[in-house]
């Protein structure tokens, strides 16, 4: 069912970006920013008493790599998840890595095992510090450039399926060079799990496992100095919604609970309106379903706000927003769209992030 989802939202997603000629990426992220940490603030407001709009931002938008000192154990044979059927993929130089996917979230992982430097390409989602400047493989939206791909004279390439057309990429294959498809989920366990598989990929298992262990105590970490400004009560808990938008090409999509969206709430302390009221994958934005679901608060990504005009914007052309509580307190929380869903070594910091700019907006100016 999850691959089901992450196929749909590529789909979408691929569409609505090429139709607006724009990166998911389009918001310009920098460097990451000197914020003061969460587990040395304290709430002033009542979530539900907070007013005005919140940008969350990464205080460390690098990946620190981590190192056992393992040498790699190459030749490695992995599985592949192509759509005919799983196949054996035999792994015998990873010199020069290609990966893409949706979010960015492999070249992540890739970093956090250590291999930024044998990375050679990037997708418009990778594009934090020490990959940015990498040469680009997709070209309008999310469409993977086979030519730039193979320009790069890659030794093995990773990727999940989410960037296509997925036929030029398994075609990819009949060049000779391995193309490994991973199993991607944008949730918390998933990332966890892609730390462990892409470390198989490239012959570095114990380097996953540490990885991996890192990254679920990290999460597990920022969780629990978000649940400090968690209301006890149900009732007092912000209602969150996340809007997908690309308002220049009229795009307007809600984001269901098995789109990661679920895990991201949950960890926020937020009523998942999703889950609630039972929506699947994604759905385009109504009036009818932005009134019943009465958020709150809606998470939305910075550049997709931004080609909605901003917040005015985005209330004049869906006025149905405006009359939710969100819409009347303004309170929208807007992240890079290269950070917000990336599922990776990152998640905590996201979590943390978006933590400060629900909870502790002030903390932030």
């Amino acid at each position: 069912m999850k691959r089901l989802v992450a196929t749909l939202a590529s789909v979408v997603l691929t569409a609505s970006l090429a139709a607006c000629g724009g990166a998911a990426d389009g918001s310009d992220p920098g460097e990451g920013v000197n914020l003061p940490p969460l587990s040395e603030l304290e709430a002033k407001q009542a979530p539900q008493d907070i007013t005005g709009p919140s940008t969350a931002m990464l205080s460390e938008r690098e990946v620190e790599p981590i190192d056992v000192g393992e040498q790699p154990t190459l030749p490695a044979t992995v599985t592949s998840h192509v759509r005919s059927g799983d196949v054996k993929v035999k792994i015998t130089d990873t010199s020069r890595i290609v990966a893409f996917d949706m979010s960015g979230s492999i070249a992540s992982t890739l970093f956090g095992l250590g291999l930024g430097d044998q990375l050679v390409a990037r997708d418009r989602s990778t594009d934090f510090p020490g990959a940015e400047n990498l040469p680009l493989i997709t070209s309008e939206g999310h469409a993977v450039n086979a030519e730039a791909v193979l320009a790069q004279k890659p030794t093995v390439i990773i990727t999940d399926g989410s960037m296509g057309p997925r036929d030029v990429v398994e075609q990819l294959a009949d060049t000779g060079v391995p193309v490994v498809f991973v199993e991607r989920e944008s949730t918390f366990d998933g990332a966890v799990r892609l730390a462990r598989d892409v470390a198989e990929v490239v012959g570095l298992p114990k380097t996953g496992a540490a990885l991996a262990e890192r990254l679920q105590t990290d999460i597990d970490d920022a969780r629990a100095q978000v649940e400090r400004f968690v209301p006890e009560k149900k009732s007092e808990r912000l209602r969150m919604v996340f809007l997908y938008l690309r308002g220049n090409s009229g795009v307007y999509y809600l984001f269901a609970d098995d789109s990661g969206v679920g895990d991201l709430v949950k960890s926020l302390g937020g009523v998942d309106v999703a889950k609630e009221l039972g929506w699947k994958a994604m759905q385009p934005l109504t009036d009818e379903a932005i009134i019943k679901a009465k958020p709150d608060l809606i998470l939305l990504m910075t550049h997709g706000l931004e080609s909605s005009g901003g917040i005015d914007g985005l209330l004049e052309e869906k006025p149905a927003i405006a009359l939710t509580p969100a819409g009347q307190t303004k309170r929208f929380v807007d992240m890079a769209d290269g950070d917000i869903l990336a599922f990776g070594p990152r998640t905590a910091g996201v979590v943390e992030a978006l933590g400060r700019a629900i909870y502790v907006p002030e903390a932030q100016k």
